[in-house]
């Protein structure tokens, strides 16, 4: 039974209520809305955004979307998002600062929640969803009942966050089964259906999924629509070999498993597909869902699944912090309990689950944000909650998807955002992507041999970059049979380049500086963070004039809402091609962290890269055991596991025209140097500065 056909058997459950309230908000269109101006507005618009939901998932109902013409697709994608793109979010209910202009402090916010939340209705309609766009609309209505039986503005607010409150705790449960059921359900995939089932050299197809489609999905489409099948399959390969190398590095054994995860972005659908039929072969199924829509199931304006290019990252970043309205102990409490309820009701399959494959872009014009004061925030308090409570869902997770029994692997394209240049970028970004890895496996092991004499090795910036850091490393106790450092090749972190450990908090301390990076998709400039053995102690960027709003952000989104955060890895990246193709097309500063970490050496604030598998006995190439997986606060995991993760590990990387030295003191007090203003300087890795010769500038 397909997707859709499994959907309308359940619409059968809510299709009385869904219809009921259809009927009501047409009634709201058409009557003369009885209430003051701005609210009438709002109730107005917000409605006959309502009633294109109803004419989209009528269209769908009756299958009548998929025979429209390319030019009506196009016009009804329009017009779904156009209240939010470009200039228009400035007028938009949807921007909290108009919002609040408008309707007022307090009932803007929450009026500019709920329209949001409504927004989410655009995916659930092409996907049929009746349940989710019912008690959107019962939430809407229910809202504007408030408002024709009450005028005082504080009984008003009151009552709304009332509403907010039942709406999110009521749902809570349900949402987390779904998307339970979407991670391990193959069967229960929207976008399998649409890839494997339809012409994917006509793109309409691009605009059944619901998402925003813009020139990056069609022409990313269409240029691979221009590979032979032999091409696509060899694109295809890397990337599910990768994940299928993942399962031997690391002695799991990839035959018990049957279930993957892919996630990617809208337009590679050719390459999904073919990813696909290769992961049949392993007799791995796909499991593809939506990243998420609801704030009930959102994680901050991170995207997780499949989705297409914002219409608006600002109002992607304004409403990162909606579930501040009803965020509180009972409600996550609540939310746990639907986890552990999601993951008993699917244990078996989720026993058979091999992990994450994705495919993530790169080349979106930067983004730097505007910190709204309207926008909706955590308070302190929920803070804390959010913090406790990601760390108590992730390691209920690791009781069902044992994170010592499963891999992944993450591969990154260019999108034609990028510029004129898109093709020869995407030519070498799959030539970066399929480097020699046994070349690289000779050198890396070269570097790892000096690393493993070392007490600790020192990191010294050049230039404006302040970068000066002590970072120290265990001692070996079998320097022939133990290794500190992980030869990283390209299985599950494509591309090939780097080396990297899990440092010995202790003792190592100092300054990182970068000038300017971006990490998950926000933009930092002069990033400047302080450590003390081996934790955070101070941080600070030059984002904003005012500095609480520079360490708030730094806070908020690089730290997760932690007080402080552990070196969880220090790495050096050898990957010079990749830099080099970086400078060379201008576009060092777009490159994802995935490619961007192996272009110099990168320190990752928050857990090691080993979590939850630190006791999976895992080996280099050359035999050797990789011991240093373990710091002083992952260790906990022993006696106190829920002080041991932050559920968070951001890389950061200083490229090479920033770097002074990185050099190795050893235990007998010798100093040698990888790393020389820039270059690689230890004997046997000088050929990795024949890339540099390739720089145009």
């Amino acid at each position: 039974m397909s997707f859709l056909e499994q959907i309308k058997e359940e619409n059968k459950l809510f299709i009385e209520r869904y219809e009921l309230t259809c009927e009501r908000i047409q009634d709201l269109i058409n009557e003369k809305i009885p209430l003051k101006e701005a609210y009438r507005d709002y109730f107005y618009k917000t409605a006959k955004f309502l009633g294109k939901i109803q004419k989209v998932t009528s269209l769908v109902e009756n299958g009548e979307l998929r025979v429209l013409p390319i030019e009506q697709l196009q016009c009804l994608n329009h017009e779904l998002y156009e209240d939010i793109i470009g200039e228009n979010y400035e007028q938009s209910y949807a921007n909290p600062s108009y919002a609040v202009d408008r309707l007022g402090e307090g009932i803007g916010q929450m009026l500019s929640f709920l329209y949001t939340e409504l927004r989410g209705c655009i995916a659930y309609a092409f996907e049929n969803r009746l349940f989710e766009i019912t008690i959107g609309q019962e939430l809407f209505l229910e809202i504007y009942h408030l408002f024709e039986e009450e005028e005082e503005k504080e009984i008003l607010e009151k009552s709304i966050k009332s509403s907010i409150v039942y709406y999110a705790g009521d749902y809570s449960e349900d949402m987390v089964k779904i998307r339970t059921r979407e991670m391990l359900n193959p069967s229960y995939s929207y976008a399998t259906d649409i890839i494997m089932n339809c012409d994917l050299t006509d793109l309409r197809y691009l605009y059944y999924f619901g998402e925003y489609i813009t020139e990056n999905e069609w022409k990313t489409a269409t240029y691979l629509n221009s590979f032979s099948q032999k091409e696509i399959d060899k694109m295809a390969s890397t990337y599910t070999e990768g994940f299928r190398t993942g399962f031997i590095a690391n002695n799991l054994d990839i035959s018990i498993k049957s279930i993957v995860n892919i996630r990617y972005c809208v337009g590679f659908e050719r390459l999904v597909k073919a990813a696909i039929n290769q992961f049949l072969d392993m007799g791995l199924k796909p499991t593809i869902y939506r990243a998420a829509v609801s704030s009930i199931q959102k994680n901050q304006n991170l995207k997780i699944g499949y989705y297409s290019t914002s219409p608006n990252r600002q109002y992607d970043y304004d409403h990162r912090f909606d579930d501040a309205l009803y965020i509180s102990k009972s409600f996550l409490d609540r939310k746990l309990d639907g986890n552990k309820s999601a993951y008993e009701e699917m244990k078996e399959q989720a026993s058979c689950f091999a992990g994450p494959a994705v495919i993530e872009v790169f080349g979106e014009t930067p983004f730097a944000p505007v910190q709204k004061k309207e926008a909706l925030r955590l308070s302190e308090k929920q803070q804390k909650l959010v913090v406790d409570y990601k760390r108590d869902a992730s390691l209920l997770s690791n009781q069902y998807l044992k994170g010592d029994e499963y891999s992944f692997t993450i591969i990154a394209y260019p999108i034609p955002e990028i510029g004129a240049d898109f093709e020869q970028i995407f030519h070498e970004t799959v030539k970066v992507n399929t480097l020699d890895m046994k070349l690289y496996e000779t050198i890396q092991e070269k570097i790892i041999d000096v690393l493993d004499q070392g007490e600790y090795v020192h990191v010294v910036g050049k230039g404006k970059n302040k970068t000066d850091i002590k970072v120290m490393l265990r001692e070996l106790k079998d320097a022939k049979k133990e290794t500190l450092f992980e030869n990283c090749l390209a299985d599950v972190n494509i591309p090939v380049g780097e080396v990297f450990t899990s440092p010995q908090l202790k003792g190592t301390e100092g300054t990182l500086h970068v000038s300017e990076v971006y990490l998950r998709d926000l933009k930092y400039i002069d990033l400047e963070l302080h450590f003390k053995d081996g934790m955070i102690s101070s941080y600070t960027c030059n984002n904003f004039e005012e500095e609480e709003e520079n360490k708030k952000f730094i806070r908020e989104n690089l730290m997760q809402q932690h007080e402080s955060l552990p070196i969880g890895e220090f790495a050096i990246g050898t990957n010079t091609t990749a830099y080099v193709m970086g400078k060379n097309y201008g576009i060092s500063h777009m490159l994802p962290i995935l490619i961007a970490e192996k272009t110099g050496p990168h320190f990752a604030v928050g857990d090691t890269c080993y979590k939850m598998s630190e006791d999976i006995k895992t080996y280099n190439p050359n035999g050797k055991e990789i011991v240093a997986k373990d710091n002083e606060v992952s260790i906990k995991r022993k006696t106190s596991i829920e002080e041991a993760y932050f559920n968070c590990h951001t890389d950061i990387t200083i490229p090479y025209n920033e770097l002074g030295t990185i050099t190795v003191h050893t235990r007998d007090g010798k100093a040698i140097d990888i790393i020389l203003d820039g270059k690689f300087v230890l004997e046997g890795t000088e050929e990795l500065n024949g890339a540099f010769e390739q720089l145009k500038h």
